[in-house]
């Protein structure tokens, strides 16, 4: 996960007195806001849990109350600390830190827990409007809503794993862009209520390789819930088709034949591939208007250049390495005609590419996207490591302990993120349709962390460990 503390505020006590919040943002958004104590507790907790494994320091405690610039050098730590959890598989996948991010969110939206209706849609939200009906409290976890979500439309419990659900945001009128994928430490209900732009909560598969499509297809709901999400993406330009390929789909369509749909479909270029928002890259030169796409094992950088089409493929086993900076660059881009424009994000994914034997050369991408970018690298490496050792799928970390969560006021409460999953209360719950009742499931997905960058400990990047030496043979 990519945390990070850019600014704190001020808060009141009951009794009037103040002190400092912490805003933590947490995968490029605001998640929480946390006093200085509350993350010495979680970090004592973390101790007791991960004894013989290695902790960052802590900012240590001040008797005296702290200058403005003392106050700045805390929240530098405390990010780098933060930051540095954040990269360790262990810490990320544990219920300690995932039930305590949760706790915080839930704490900070200062919102009691309700029930509420929530809009569960599946990939083809435009042009067709199908949706699924859910009552949920508004503290369920991701996880929570998603098993919900499957049960309403009788998915057999074993196709929950392929499946996960995005924030998306509809611009154009027509034209989807994905935000970000929601994960367990968080409320789908809680995020959406603090996002500026209003945002649509979609089911997606949550693989890359189309090799599990096979299993998908093997279920009517399964594969209903991927025709669909195929069928958006043709019809969207999302995968590049020819007109008489385009023919051939429709002639399909028209049957409903979904099967041989799909596997027409995956015989085209962009099938299975993550499309992302027009933005800047210093690839091949710098300040080039580019559009990105992740998936079947590498990022395309595709040229927007009306007078010149070029693609260039980066297998990801030849990333070394990639990172995500922060930057203030703002300045305007000036283009040849003699206009100029700003550069719209001031978030970059950097990576380290293999271009030959002994030569790497870093590649630069200037997008709002930085951070989803990284997580899908991260999870496609992950996927690829997956099949290398077997299929064997990682497990999150379990612990028979009970955690606390410390509240602003120094109270207590037991840490809960998905426990009572087989009893999950209906209340109400509705669907477009009538279904049978289903088991509820639950079973982690493939761990999608992400860590920043200026670590404490130097390591300024993430490695990739899918990353393969090559000589100019290969090439």
């Amino acid at each position: 996960m990519h945390f990070s503390i850019p600014d704190t505020q001020e808060l009141k006590e009951a009794n009037g007195s103040t002190f400092i919040g912490y805003n933590i943002h947490i995968n490029g958004a605001f998640h929480c806001t946390l006093r200085y104590k509350q993350m010495h507790n979680l970090n004592e907790q973390l101790k007791k849990e991960f004894a013989n494994d290695y902790l960052p320091p802590f900012p240590p405690k001040k008797l005296l109350p702290l200058t403005s610039g003392q106050l700045e050098e805390r929240r530098i730590l405390l990010e780098k600390y933060i930051q540095t959890v954040g990269q360790d598989s262990k810490f990320v996948s544990s219920e300690l830190l995932c039930g305590f991010f949760l706790s915080a969110q839930q704490e900070s939206s200062r919102k009691r827990e309700t029930y509420v209706n929530l809009k569960i849609y599946t990939f083809n939200y435009y042009p067709v409007k199908t949706r699924i009906r859910i009552t949920t409290s508004s503290f369920d976890s991701t996880e929570k809503v998603l098993i919900k979500t499957l049960k309403q439309i009788n998915l057999p419990i074993e196709y929950n794993q392929y499946f996960s659900l995005y924030l998306i945001k509809i611009e154009n009128s027509s034209d989807i862009v994905v935000v970000r994928k929601l994960f367990d430490f968080e409320s789908p209900y809680l995020t959406q209520q603090v996002l500026r732009s209003p945002t649509k909560i979609v089911i997606r598969k949550s693989y890359w390789d189309t090799i599990y499509d096979n299993e998908i297809m093997k279920d009517p709901v399964a594969l209903n819930l991927l025709y669909k999400q195929i069928l958006s993406e043709i019809e969207r330009g999302s995968i590049h088709t020819t007109p008489p390929i385009k023919v051939q789909l429709e002639k399909l369509k028209l049957r409903l034949a979904k099967k041989e749909y799909i596997l027409f479909a995956q015989k085209q270029k962009d099938y299975g591939f993550m499309q992302f928002a027009q933005c800047y890259s210093d690839f091949p030169k710098p300040q080039t208007k580019v559009s990105v796409a992740i998936g079947d094992k590498e990022l395309r950088i595709r040229l927007l250049d009306q007078f010149l089409y070029a693609e260039d493929a980066f297998k990801v086993t030849r990333m070394r390495c990639w990172r995500i900076t922060t930057t203030n660059n703002k300045s305007p881009i000036h283009l040849e005609n003699g206009h100029s424009t700003q550069v719209p994000s001031n978030l970059e994914l950097s990576f380290e590419y293999l271009k030959s034997k002994d030569k790497l050369e870093w590649i630069t991408i200037n997008s709002d996207q930085a951070i989803l970018m990284s997580v899908c690298l991260r999870s496609l490496v992950e996927e690829l490591l997956m099949k290398k050792n077997g299929f064997k799928k990682p497990n999150s970390f379990k612990s028979s302990r009970k955690w606390t969560y410390m509240k602003r006021d120094g109270t207590c409460q037991c840490i809960t993120i998905n426990n009572d999953l087989n009893n999950s209360d209906d209340q109400g719950s509705q669907s477009d349709h009538s279904y049978a009742a289903q088991e509820p499931f639950s079973m982690k997905t493939l761990q999608e962390n992400f860590s920043s960058v200026l670590f404490k400990n130097g390591r300024e990047f993430i490695e990739n460990h899918a990353f393969e030496g090559i000589g100019d043979e290969d090439l």
